[in-house]
């Protein structure tokens, strides 16, 4: 496969990786809350993760034009 056929599909795979590993963290501080009550680590923790949220629909856009433009 040529590089430039991959490059749209190695990204989309990288992007489901983040959003799956987005998820599993804010699944964690969901229970850091449960075990100690409301936290403020886990607040910064879902707070940092919306900037995965902000850049997502980014991303998704940019994969399907590289992926039409193959």
């Amino acid at each position: 496969m040529p590089t430039h056929d991959l490059i749209p599909s190695l990204i989309f795979k990288l992007n489901e990786n983040q959003l799956a590993i987005a998820e599993s963290v804010e699944a964690l501080s969901f229970w850091i809350e449960q075990l100690h009550g409301p936290a403020e680590d886990a607040v910064r923790i879902r707070s940092s993760l919306t900037k995965l949220d902000e850049n997502l629909e980014f991303i998704t856009r940019g994969v399907a034009e590289l992926l039409n433009d193959r």
